[in-house]
């Protein structure tokens, strides 16, 4: 079997790999011929893996994140009853032989989920780390109390929309997608994917029950606002959002945010909620502002200079100038 066969496999057995790392997921986002994975098996059984999305423009070939994608790095299954002592000594083995196992490259970047502290065996081969935050509520088992570390000025915006909006769930990908390009209409962004993109990230997602489409509208049957949630096993995420900028000041997507919250807990019994960053200053304080707390991450990259061939730059060059 190839790495990729047994990766599926080892995804239908393994349940606490992260949403971003499943095989179904990357056949979404990356395109079912272009994510590999490197494993490391000990007696026929997969103990660490680390799938990779491995693009070619020109002749550089390079790993990076995928679209819409948070984080990948390495999964590890440890030992039982380790020490600190052994549980680095094993991270150093398992994550060296990972390195071994990725293909050539001339640029490696990816971003290494929460489980992923220990970056040193990365630095030791020359990979060099900027540390990112994302903002999580880790325990949601007391809503009343999630409710109340919400902060005043935000939950005068939750109760001011519950008297103008109500919240439904179930909403079409495409109506969906219409106000998500609302969003970068308004901030004069060009949109990172495409409507045939996000109807087939959907069609993965919904197929796999990991999805959920919440949208509020008004008594006019305005819709003022959507929220696309997903989740793993472990975590729900804030997907993805669209909104009406003509409609904002009724801060619909404050109380979507809540409702998705209470989703997480009350339906999916799930007891974390991943607002999936922000590093951008004017969106981090509506994460703040729900009461969640920074959770930091590592972006990891490379560059081989080596593989750069002169020949190559030249060509590279010489495209771009003409």
């Amino acid at each position: 079997m190839t790495n990729k066969l047994k990766y599926r496999e080892f995804c239908k057995i393994e349940k606490d790999i992260p949403i971003f790392c499943r095989d179904w997921w990357l056949d979404s986002v990356c395109g079912k011929e272009n994510w590999d994975v490197a494993l490391v098996e000990k007696k026929d059984c997969i103990i660490a893996s680390m799938p990779y999305y491995y693009t070619k423009k020109r002749s550089i070939y390079s790993i990076n994140m995928p679209p819409l994608t948070q984080v990948m790095g390495p999964y590890i299954k440890y030992p039982q009853s380790q020490t600190y002592y052994k549980k680095l000594s094993f991270e150093k083995i398992v994550m060296n032989e990972l390195i071994l196992y990725l293909p050539k490259f001339s640029n490696f970047y990816q971003k290494f989920n929460f489980n992923i502290t220990n970056w040193l065996p990365f630095y030791w081969n020359g990979y060099r780390q900027t540390t990112m935050y994302s903002y999580v509520i880790d325990d949601l088992s007391n809503l009343d109390s999630v409710y109340n570390n919400i902060s005043s000025n935000y939950r005068n915006k939750i109760r001011k929309a519950q008297k103008i909006v109500e919240i439904k769930k179930g909403l079409c990908i495409e109506d969906f997608y219409q106000l998500n390009m609302m969003v970068f209409e308004r901030q004069k962004i060009k949109p990172p994917y495409s409507k045939n993109f996000i109807i087939e990230h959907d069609e993965y997602l919904n197929n796999n029950k990991a999805r959920e489409i919440f949208y509020a509208i008004d008594k006019e049957g305005r819709m003022h606002s959507a929220l696309y949630l997903t989740w793993d096993n472990n975590t729900s995420y804030l997907h993805m959002i669209g909104e009406d900028p003509n409609l904002r000041k009724d801060s619909a997507g404050i109380l979507l945010i809540w409702e998705a919250i209470k989703y997480t807990k009350n339906i999916l019994g799930i007891n974390k909620f991943d607002f999936e960053g922000s590093m951008i200053e004017s969106v981090e304080p509506v994460r703040r502002s729900f009461g969640a707390i920074q959770q930091p991450y590592f972006e990891i990259r490379k560059v081989n200079p080596s593989l750069y061939k002169t020949k190559n730059i030249l060509k590279d060059l010489y495209h771009d100038l003409f």
